[in-house]
């Protein structure tokens, strides 16, 4: 195959991937756009969750106390957050899943004001705009085949990033010549050219991973399986452990013998599970591996816990959520969220501008031809 034969088989791929998706892709890419800064975007949507009266924390006890009155029958608390610095406590809640309904548990959290432990708010994971945005990201608003179909999309999209990136090299002279602002008359089509230069790697990985997220059982073998019970967006009901209802263990018994290993200020305290039936207290103030002790709920035992090993998977989701990845990597994921909606406009009016100069270019033909 001649090399202008493999470009228009690359330009015809890049165009159909385009114009058949771009439907989709708006909302899917802009969606992530705003999942990055999430933790803005609440503050921003719900300011009464952060209206805390100052940093000043009470004993754990009082938090759980409060947040389960206002929990309901049947939600069983999986955790307890106390904020370093500014910022409310919060109290994570679980309903146990029910074999009827589709989608991860739902999960309640009770935002408290830390020197009185006064209820500020009540969220759920059933709503809410960073709700929706969640599910618009992972399935389109589509439950069960949402996700393949998203996992579909983002091969598409790693198919798209290849061959934009090799029509975008200049077919005559240096490859710098491609970085030239003006290298079509519109404006439409530079921005394309350009921004489409500028973001395919980026891309290339967003969709990789975004590919690692929908289908992580063709990875499973790859650097240790699926997403992580923790991961946002991962499984369904039955990849996910089940917090115990009623603990052996007191909250009090539980602090007590982890502070005899590690004293220090409470950061965070998670509930055992079926899965593993142990707590875990996370102390504030050094390295997580340093501060993390575990407690037994059957026997007590307390010890330090021991590093987790973040799997591939994890890293995976991290690369493409930009969870602590600092924000120069957030910038990128979010631009990476933002442009590929930009090129999808400007790619259909490209194309719809081809479409206008062509008919014009046949009437033209026809008329020579009649005449």
């Amino acid at each position: 195959m001649s090399k202008i034969a493999l470009r228009n088989v690359w330009f015809q791929l890049h165009k159909w991937i385009g114009l058949l998706l771009a439907i989709l892709i708006i909302p899917l890419s802009l969606s992530g756009a705003v999942l990055v800064w999430d933790e803005a975007v609440d503050h921003v949507l719900n300011p009464a969750r952060y209206a805390t009266t100052g940093t000043t924390t009470l004993d754990p006890q009082r938090y759980v106390a409060a947040a389960r009155a206002t929990l309901k029958p049947g939600e069983r608390i999986a955790s307890l957050a106390l904020p370093e610095g500014e910022g409310p406590v919060q109290v994570m809640a679980i309903t146990p899943p029910d074999p009827a309904r589709r989608g991860p548990p739902l999960r309640t959290t009770v935002y408290l004001d830390p020197p009185t432990a006064k209820i500020l708010a009540v969220g759920t994971s059933a709503r809410g705009v960073l709700r929706v945005l969640h599910n618009l990201h992972g399935n389109l608003l589509v439950p069960g085949v949402g996700r393949q179909i998203v996992g579909w999309i983002g091969v598409a999209m790693l198919l798209s990033s290849v061959s934009g990136l090799w029509l975008w090299w200049p077919t005559v002279g240096r490859w710098a010549r491609g970085l030239r602002w003006r290298r079509h008359r519109n404006t439409d089509t530079n921005l394309h050219h350009l921004f489409g230069f500028w973001i395919a790697l980026p891309l290339f990985m967003l969709s990789l991973t975004g590919v690692w997220i929908a289908f992580p059982q063709v990875f499973a073998g790859i650097g240790g399986g699926g997403t992580g019970p923790g991961a946002r967006g991962a499984g369904g009901p039955g990849a996910r452990p089940l917090v115990l209802e009623r603990p052996s263990l007191a909250l009090d018994a539980v602090l007590s013998r982890a502070g005899s290993v590690t004293p220090g200020n409470i950061a965070r305290v998670e509930w055992p599970t079926d899965r593993k039936p142990e707590w875990k207290v996370q102390f504030a103030g050094s390295t997580p591996a340093a501060v993390t002790v575990t407690v037994d709920d059957a026997t007590g035992r307390a010890k330090p816990a021991r590093p987790e090993r973040e799997t591939l998977a994890r890293t995976m989701r991290r690369l493409h959520d930009g969870t602590r990845m600092g924000f120069v990597w957030q910038l990128l994921v979010f631009l990476g969220g933002i442009l590929p909606a930009v090129l999808a406009v400007t790619g259909i009016i490209m194309w719809w501008r081809a479409r206008g100069w062509k008919a014009a270019l046949k009437a033209k033909q026809r008329a020579r031809v009649a005449a």
